[in-house]
């Protein structure tokens, strides 16, 4: 009988494949990538047409061996690497190592990790693409050519073990200089003017928003006073009552950057976890009554492309689940954003009828929670409409127009399964039914006293969606830029938000100064684009390649001879070392600062960096609680007496205790009401909320 072998990237993958292919294949994984440029040299040979010096990857040598030994006993070798560039690359290369001639159909790929995906692929075979080979290795050779010619520059002149990138420098100077727009933007006092009218013993909420037909901007509390002077000699009387109806569409399903972002927001997910996951949901899964299920399809896509089975697949399940009026006359189809990959699909559930309830009980948590948002996210990206009746309402009081909005529910629609606000959406209040000219009480003006804010940072969220936005980098790179980033200490985390450290501030300093190419949004965007003209064949490599190392070979020259050493002192702390008696500098460490003898090397001594709050222990009555960071760098409570007082809390707690039962309060956050405190005492429950989630 012949044996086929598949080569796959990972063990869950081959366990899956193995599956549906029976006893007739061989299903081994490769384990990412088996051969790259060597680590202790530039590995490309800029004299000679850039030619690469691959060689095998440490550590990978038994692992060929195995590959290489299957491959003889093998009639026919496939290639199933994932379908992107960099799933090419690993094919092109084991092509090289088991010596198969990649012009032959040895290369497989599908978009989802499904029996009738693999046995299609097997039948549609086709010969390795060189072309989208040669993206990948025109991408990987420049980001050796900027890691590995600049990054020594920084290592002489500012610390050792930095490094620079193609995309990781540019992201880094977007938040550097989003942090400058911060520290020069100068705040303005702005005041707004609320209603709250009365219609029997129904309150309606208005907001003051023009002055004789012009928008009113109030500067000052004398001025906000001034108006509701002229408010309270007035009388409130509706001015017009306008009634209609809104259609809200759904989104479309997900492409990478959209599930980062929506993860992050509705699940505080990091990029980087959120990635992972999704990678497990591909691969494959044991789910109880199926055995080893891939997902979902392929999750590094920009392509909001849905296949035409999966698009008969959700009419079919919504007609059932819903009922026929909740699926629109026509399929849904989304434009997909200039330049995207289309050969792939949006990120899609693979099997309709496993429900986010099927697959629970046999995933983890966080794997059931990122499958829901998956499966909920395109179901409705495929259903009807909303439907909305709207109601608009104007009120004068002289010559100030106050206004409120409300709408209801005709049809809900998608939003039956998945609910979304979007940005510009105002909040909607209760509007009882009322006619024009009706006069309205006035039950209480308010006078809001406002700040301008500065731009925002970063969020792991909207950084994702900005690198989008400008075209750097591709949905494979967002979340191991940001782990970059984060793990060279150049950017740190401050609750959700990105921040440049001193260190990055001083390295994007001299990458701005003297690597402006490098630093630049649109020639990073560029580059993506030129990349993807080599994989349609419109340019070579070899010119991209040198069209960007010959102009960056100059800044390196002069970079090389003017850039000045730069010492970055330690910040010296008030506390004394037990063991030498030196002070503790602080240092940054991959969880964050912590304490370490200035005395180094002759002292190794190093403590984490502790907060007191003035809270006592609510279990020792003694010691006093601090705030600790756990190996993964998460903030949680603990005794100051530790390890005699074994108290602790992934919550703050706060001094004021509860005004009902008088037992510990703590500090919680939620979308919804924002910062509040809530008592310890389940059955007292008492809650306070601090601050709101829409004043933040």
């Amino acid at each position: 009988m012949s044996q086929k072998l598949v080569i796959v990237e990972s063990p869950a993958k081959a366990k899956t494949i193995k599956k549906y292919l029976g006893s007739g294949y061989t299903v081994e994984a490769s384990m990412g990538h088996i051969r790259d440029l060597p680590k202790s040299q530039l590995g490309v040979n800029v004299e000679n047409d850039f030619e690469p010096k691959y060689i095998t990857i440490r550590g990978k040598g038994d692992l060929l061996a195995k590959l290489r030994k299957a491959a003889k006993k093998a009639d026919k070798v496939y290639l199933a690497t994932d379908p992107d560039r960099e799933g090419e690359a690993i094919s092109y290369h084991l092509s090289h190592i088991l010596k198969l001639d990649p012009e032959e159909n040895i290369r497989i790929e599908f978009n989802e990790i499904t029996k009738d995906a693999v046995k299609k692929s097997i039948k549609n075979a086709r010969p390795i693409n060189l072309k989208v080979f040669d993206a990948q290795q025109a991408r990987r050779i420049v980001d050796r050519l900027v890691g590995y010619e600049i990054s020594p520059i920084l290592w002489r002149n500012v610390k050792w073990g930095l490094s620079a990138g193609r995309v990781q420098s540019v992201a880094l100077n977007l938040i550097c200089n989003r942090e400058k727009e911060i520290e020069a933007f100068e705040s303005k006092e702005y005041w707004s003017i609320e209603a709250d009218l009365l219609k029997m013993k129904k309150t309606i909420k208005t907001k003051l928003t023009q002055y004789k037909n012009r928008k009113i901007e109030i500067g000052t509390e004398k001025e906000a006073q001034d108006i509701k002077k002229d408010l309270d000699k007035g009388e409130f009387s509706v001015a017009s009552i306008k009634k209609g109806t809104k259609t809200k569409n759904p989104l479309a399903p997900f492409i990478t950057s959209t599930l980062q972002q929506e993860a992050s927001k509705r699940m505080n997910y990091q990029t980087r976890r959120t990635m992972s996951i999704a990678q497990r949901l591909y691969e494959g899964m044991d789910i109880k009554g199926y055995g080893s299920v891939g997902l979902i399809t392929y999750m590094r896509t920009d392509s909001t492309r849905i296949s035409d089975e999966a698009q008969a697949s959700v009419k079919a399940y919504i007609e059932s689940a819903f009922g026929k009026e909740y699926y629109p006359k026509t399929p849904r189809v989304y434009k997909g954003k200039k330049n995207a990959q289309d050969a792939h699909e949006a990120i899609r559930p693979t099997v309709i009828e496993l429900t986010p309830e099927k697959v629970k009980d046999s995933v983890k948590a966080e794997e059931y929670k990122l499958y829901k948002l998956i499966w909920e996210r395109f179901i409705a990206s495929q259903m009807e409409s909303c439907k909305l009746n709207t109601i608009s309402l104007e009120v004068l009081n002289g010559d100030y127009k106050f206004r409120a909005s409300g709408s209801s529910v005709a049809f809900d629609g998608f939003m039956k399964l998945y609910d979304y606000k979007n940005e510009d959406e105002e909040e909607n209040t209760s509007i009882p039914n009322l006619e024009e000219n009706e006069k309205l009480k006035s039950k209480e003006i308010h006078l809001n006293q406002h700040f301008t804010q500065p731009p925002a940072r970063y969020t792991e969220a909207s950084f994702v969606k900005t690198l989008e936005e400008l075209g750097i980098g591709r949905p494979s790179t967002y979340a191991p830029t940001i782990s970059t980033l984060l793990n060279r200490l150049y950017v740190e985390r401050e609750k959700k938000s990105l921040m440049p450290t001193d260190l990055g501030k001083i390295v994007n300093d001299i990458m701005a100064e003297y690597f402006k190419d490098i630093v630049d949004v649109e020639f990073t965007a560029e580059m993506e684009s030129r990349l993807d003209l080599i994989e349609e064949g419109k340019e070579t490599w070899k010119e991209v390649v040198g069209s960007f190392y010959n102009p960056l070979k100059k800044d390196i020259d002069i970079a090389e001879s003017k850039v000045s050493k730069i010492t970055i002192e330690d910040e010296v702390s008030d506390e004394i070392c037990e063991k030498c008696g030196s002070h503790f500098v602080i240092k940054n460490g991959r969880f964050g600062k912590f304490l370490a003898c200035s005395g180094y090397p002759d002292c190794k001594n190093t403590k984490a960096i502790v907060e007191k709050l003035d809270v006592k222990c609510p279990t020792c009555h003694e010691g006093d609680v601090i705030q600790r960071k756990s190996r993964k760098g998460k903030k949680f409570y603990g005794c100051s007496r530790y390890p005699e007082c074994k108290y602790v809390s992934w919550y703050e707690p706060v001094k004021t205790p509860c005004p009902e039962c008088g037992s510990l309060m703590y500090r919680r956050y939620s979308k919804k009401d924002g910062s509040y405190l809530l008592c310890s005492n389940e059955e007292c429950g008492h809650k306070i909320i601090e601050k709101k989630a829409t004043e933040e």
